[in-house]
This record gives structure tokens, sequence and C-alpha cells, in this order.
């Protein structure tokens, strides 16, 4: 007797490196439903420090199709002869130029196409954002990492009745592996020099002009002219890596900021941290943001996309107004002096995620929605 036919599934992005968009897809495959679904990846420009090894732990195939995003359409050809050899049956893209390709792709193979929106479509570039929409409706379904997502989605798109569901599933996080590590936190310690007692805050990011990390860089001077004995970290590398350093300078604040650079195993950094702080001038749902506050790390932001969904002001964290970072300077000096608050925002920081926001929950609706989609004619 034949075992039956598995769901395939080719995840459709552009590169592989460490955002968040990219690193959901190894965790959502580790834990998805091996005898039901296997999982394919194709991706069309190469950075360094990529999340190969980490899909094809988790049995993922990856595949890489040298690319620029204008020259993304000669590309078509290719997809569609991948698609058609490996039987897929859901194409999964993710963000506007894989979701355009991904359409076209599903257009001729009949394979359904899944978009799934990160971000808030006001801060695409206006052919991105022009082509996404025009091709919106050649696809079965489209997942929106966040309400606010959603509500941005629609205000540039006007559905009809033919038009793809778009359901929001929330980002998520893996709250049983992503704990505080204290061997790790010590040996981060040591590496950088910080001593045990120093109050440590620090963001995990890629260093890009969307984190406004010359604004975090200017808070957290300006934390280090009342709170002397604070370090600070950073962890992640980026196009705006020269700025960063250009921006710190040199002199006695530069001896407390730590650049660690892409780190694969983000966890013991996480939890050398006391407080997790970020600037972003947008974002759709950072999952970096979800992984700290599994590891117990309040969090200090702005107020953008949807981390006002995940983050009660004063409870998990504190907010503040996108061009007002400033403010953050105040938050940040209310948790160095009053530690039993900063370790009950802590506590409620994990319990949010493990209630409302585990991987376990995201696979579950993904599969669900897989499910519904392969339904539809």
């Amino acid at each position: 007797m034949t075992s039956p036919k598995k769901t395939r599934i080719l995840h459709l992005i552009k590169s592989l490196g460490r955002g968040g968009a990219e690193k959901l897809i190894p965790e959502t495959a580790a834990l998805h439903d091996k005898e039901e679904y296997s999982f394919y990846c194709l991706y069309f420009h190469h950075r360094p420090n990529s999340l190969i090894d980490e899909l094809e732990e988790v049995g993922v195939k990856v595949s890489y199709f040298p690319s620029s995003n204008l020259a993304l359409p000669l590309q078509v050809g290719k997809v569609v002869e991948f698609v058609k050899k490996n039987q897929i049956d859901i194409i999964h893209c993710h963000l506007p130029w894989a979701g355009v390709l991904g359409r076209w792709v599903g257009q001729k193979t009949g394979a359904k196409v899944v978009y799934t929106e990160h971000n808030m479509w006001e801060r695409y570039h206006p052919l991105s954002r022009r082509l996404n929409k025009l091709t919106f409706g050649w696809q079965q379904g489209v997942i929106a990492v966040s309400g606010e997502v959603r509500n941005s989605i629609l205000r540039h798109y006007k559905p009809t009745v033919n038009s793809p569901e778009i359901k929001t599933i929330p980002n998520a996080v893996n709250t049983e592996k992503f704990q505080k590590d204290l061997i790790g936190k010590g040996s981060i310690r040591e590496k950088f020099g910080i001593p045990n007692d120093a109050p440590v805050i620090g963001q995990v990011a890629v260093l890009r002009s969307q984190k406004r990390l010359d604004h975090w860089i200017a808070v957290a001077k300006e934390i280090a002219q009342s709170h002397p004995s604070v370090h600070f970290l950073l962890v992640g590398d980026g196009p705006e890596r020269e700025l960063v350093e250009s921006t710190i300078g040199t002199g006695d604040f530069a001896s407390k900021i730590h650049l660690a650079g892409a780190q694969e195993a983000v966890i013991p950094y996480l939890s050398a941290m006391d407080v997790y702080m970020m600037t972003s001038e947008f974002e759709g749902l950072p999952v970096a943001m979800l992984e700290a506050m599994s590891c117990g790390l309040p969090v200090l932001s702005t107020e953008v996309g949807g981390i006002r969904e995940v983050i009660t002001d004063g409870v998990e964290g504190m907010l503040c107004p996108k061009d007002h970072t400033e403010n953050l300077v105040f938050a940040a000096s209310t948790l160095l002096t009053d530690p039993l608050r900063c370790q009950e925002m802590a506590k409620r920081a994990r319990q949010r995620v493990i209630s409302h926001f585990s991987m376990k929950r995201m696979v579950r609706d993904l599969e669900e929605f897989y499910q519904e989609v392969q339904k539809l004619s």
C-alpha cells in the first residue's frame, strides 16, 4: 500500500539573509507535520551569513537562481520548470518581488499561490507597490503578519467577490527554544568585557535604514550619561554598518557599545541583555522582538506596525511615538532605577508570547490555511 502524496510547498523569497521573514521559514518548517508536507525553498539573491544550513537541517530542499529584482521576470521560465519538475502544490511567496513572480508562475502552472505580507504597503518603493497591487488577484490566499499589516493592504487594495482571502496569522516564536541561557549570558559578557552586574540594553537586527540605528545610538548616548554603568549590545550586520560605526564615534561611549555582527545563534546574546530596545520607523511584526520577549526581556520601542498589538505600554514594555524616540531615554531610566519593575515586565513579556505568539499556534494556523487553499478550484 502506497502512502498518500505529501503536499509540496515551495517557499519563494528574494534572499535568505537573517531578517524576520526569512527566519520564519526554517522555524515553521521544523514544526510542520512531516507526514503531510514537504518543503522546498527557492531564492535569488545571495547574502553572507545566510540561512541555508538551518533550512537544510530541518529538511527543506534549497535552490538558488541568481537574479536582481528587475531581472526576476526573466526567471519565470526556470521557476515554472522547477514547479512542474517537483510537482509543487502551493507556492508560498514572501514580500512583493517574490509575490509578483510567484503569481505569474502560478498562472502558468496551476499551482496554488499563497502570499505572506510581512510589512506595511506604505513603506514599499512605488514600483514594488504598483506591481504587487496589479497582480494581487492572481493568488488564492494572503497572510498578513499583524492586524496593522492587514489594514495597510486594505488601504491600497480593494477586494472584490473573487479576491483572495486575507487572513491574519501573526508572526511567532518557538518559546521552548528561546529561553534565557545563563551559561550563554556569562560567555557573551566575558567575550565583550561586560561586568556581570552591569545592565545591558540591546537589539538583534539587520543594520538597515528601517531600524533607524542613528536614533538608537543617540538614545543610548543619553542613557549612558545618566547611567554610566550601562552597556549596549547590537547584534547583526547590514548596509548601515559603516554608518553605525561612525555614529558611535570614539571615546568613553564607544567602549560601552558592542557590535557583535551577524550571529546564527542569538539566544546567548539575548540572554546577555536586560532590556530590548528598538527605534524602527516601521515594522510588520518583528520576529526578533518576539524572540527577545521569549527570553524574558522587557521591550522599549517605537509604537509602529504590529508592535502595539504585542506590547501594552507599561505591561510588557514601554512604547513611544515614532517621532519621539527621545522618550525612550526616560523609559530606560525608569527600568534601570526600578529593577523589580523591570523583572515584572520581563516575566509578563515571556508570558505574553507563550499565550499568544507561540510557533506551534502559527504552524497550526498555516496548515489549516494551506488546506483551505488546496480545496479551492
